[in-house]
């Protein structure tokens, strides 16, 4: 199992994308990132990496 204190937060993740929270929500409802929720939203550093990959245009 994962250790949960390791996962990003919206906000978090939105501050690493210069995105706002409310667009990270967005990506994560329209599953184009994966994430989990306890409590409130929370993303693994591996699953943001590929969702960053998956964005390339090589």
């Amino acid at each position: 199992m994962d250790d949960i204190r390791k996962y990003l937060t919206v906000r978090q993740v939105a501050k690493k994308l210069g995105f706002t929270e409310e667009w990270v929500r967005d990506l994560i409802a329209r599953k184009e990132i994966k994430a989990v929720r306890i409590g409130y939203w929370k993303i693994k550093p591996k699953d943001l990496d590929e969702f960053v990959k998956s964005r390339r245009n090589v």
